[in-house]
């Protein structure tokens, strides 16, 4: 069976090569973005979590191998550090009251998010990355995490220093703008996967910031795109972060869904068949 054969949804997909060189099956999960609570789409490869977005231009398609495919949407998978996606349901988990650090819970139990079953995919991934910023207890063979404050807020500041210095190497006029400035920019990237209260305003406390120099309006306007279905069938929502997108939020139209694929033509026949008529 040839490599187009088998489905009649395929899909261009844009992903790092150590994902795409993985052999394990990967899951589409719905799950909640960590600031704006809506249905986000992620992707689950092998113990690593990605991000999908969409872009798609009013008119196009793809020619993959000798086939054209009239879904010019192009998905991309971007890596995203699961402690980010995790870190609400954390929080809450702890049911911490006043001076009442919180909880030790398992992890089945913070995972288990009603309507969201796209979150029992990541115990493994949980497992291994969120003791970074949890307290964990083990009783037999059973472990018990609870959000640990002064963990959260140096995960937190390191993350925001290391985009800092990754934002000095990409643009030279970086040079140029204060210390402040450039830290100012640091926070606002990784705040779009914070809410505000607590960890965005514990963050640029900490960093001696003001959190209202980066505006909730602005953060929200970056949620407005949100498709409210995907085409793989499955209650999933696809962000769109592209032009076209935002134009069409700014008029009231809906995020125009991507095609699927119905008929598929193969390229040597279609020119085959022009030259006959042609005769």
């Amino acid at each position: 069976m040839n490599w187009w054969e088998g489905s009649s949804e395929t899909r261009l997909l844009i992903a790092p090569d150590s994902v795409a060189a993985e052999k394990g099956v990967g899951h589409c999960l719905s799950l909640r973005h960590p600031k704006s609570g809506t249905a986000t789409c992620y992707l689950a490869v092998d113990e690593k979590l990605l991000e999908l977005q969409w872009f798609k231009l009013p008119y196009g398609s793809w020619f993959l191998g000798d086939y054209v495919h009239k879904d010019g949407c192009l998905y991309t998978a971007t890596p995203v550090d699961p402690v980010f996606i995790m870190l609400p349901l954390f929080e809450e988990a702890k049911m911490k009251k006043g001076d009442d650090p919180g909880k030790f819970r398992q992890l089945d139990e913070i995972l288990f998010i009603n309507g969201y079953p796209g979150y029992q995919h990541l115990l493994a991934i949980a497992e291994k990355s969120m003791p970074v910023v949890c307290e964990v207890k083990e009783i037999g063979s059973t472990r018990f995490f609870r959000l640990d404050d002064t963990k959260v807020l140096a995960w937190l500041s390191n993350k925001v220093h290391r985009v800092k210095q990754t934002l000095s190497t990409l643009d030279k006029n970086y040079a140029a703008r204060s210390e402040k400035e450039m830290l100012a920019d640091a926070v606002s990237i990784v705040g779009e996967y914070l809410l505000d209260e607590p960890w965005l305003k514990h963050l640029c406390d900490s960093l001696k910031l003001n959190l209202g120099d980066f505006g909730e309006a602005a953060h929200k306007q970056n949620f407005q795109d949100v498709a409210e279905t995907n085409d793989f069938g499955s209650p999933v929502a696809l962000q769109g972060k592209s032009g076209t997108n935002k134009r069409a939020s700014k008029v009231g139209r809906q995020v125009k869904k991507a095609k699927v694929e119905t008929d598929s033509q193969n390229i040597k026949e279609m020119f085959t068949r022009a030259s006959r008529r042609a005769r």
